[in-house]
């Protein structure tokens, strides 16, 4: 799990460590967790669910889901999101991005503290927290150069 402040290099290090995993024949899928929940309800919309996880979220060896809580979850999206981690765990290998501290959490997750709750003690049971901090990459230059104040 990579966790920080925006900017800081989540995606690009969870990129890296994609690319370490493709290099080493693993099949690896990289997501936004906004476009897994899109994938996900049209799955669901047309009753292929059962094969969209088989095929998209437990075949890979390796799945990255990045910007988990940039947009928050409604209670369908959520449980969908729930879903994924509770057929994942202990099956495969998940990178997850977020600016989000842990506590946080339930606000992206229709604000259910229970599923949020159980969600992360499966996450977190056999991971590695990296929490990211320091000056936003995008923006370091435009400091610089006086463009930004702050």
């Amino acid at each position: 799990m990579l966790l920080g402040p925006s900017g800081v290099g989540k995606t690009h290090l969870a990129i890296g460590l994609g690319l370490k995993a493709v290099q080493a024949k693993k099949k690896t899928r990289f997501t936004t967790a906004a476009e897994l929940m899109l994938q996900l309800s049209t799955a669901k919309r047309q009753n292929k669910l059962k094969q969209y996880l088989s095929r998209s979220v437990m075949a890979p060896k390796l799945l990255i889901i990045d910007e988990i809580g940039y947009l928050p979850f409604g209670r369908e999206e959520a449980n969908l999101f729930f879903n994924v981690i509770a057929k994942r765990y202990e099956h495969g290998s998940v990178i997850l991005t977020s600016n989000l501290s842990f506590g946080q959490w339930p606000s992206a997750f229709a604000d259910d503290a229970t599923l949020t709750a159980a969600m992360l003690d499966r996450l977190l049971h056999h991971s590695h927290v990296l929490q990211l901090s320091g000056e936003s990459y995008r923006l370091k230059d435009k400091r610089r150069s006086g463009a930004i104040t702050e």
